[in-house]
């Protein structure tokens, strides 16, 4: 079986940056723990232990300056590929 997994989704209506979203939500024995949503712009803990993992990941400015980049990087890099596959 699984313990933990993490899942990296973006939403988005267009190609313009301000219409993208990503979330990058970590599950442990499905639970998700952990959230990093674009909007919000730092990680959400849902758990105690998830928590204490948001606090950490959002004290750490390289850390979180590298998540909020995967906007641009991941999504924006990527919708056009999915895109055109429609």
């Amino acid at each position: 079986g699984f313990m933990m997994y993490m899942v990296f989704r973006c939403d988005f209506n267009s190609t313009d940056p301000k219409d993208i979203k990503f979330t990058n939500s970590y599950y442990y024995n499905k639970m998700e723990v952990n959230r990093f949503d674009s909007d919000v712009g730092k990680y959400v803990g849902y758990t105690e232990y998830g928590v204490k993992n948001a606090e950490y990941w959002n004290n750490d400015q390289a850390f979180l300056s590298q998540i909020r980049a995967q906007k641009e990087t991941y999504c924006q890099h990527n919708i056009g590929n999915w895109y055109s596959n429609i």
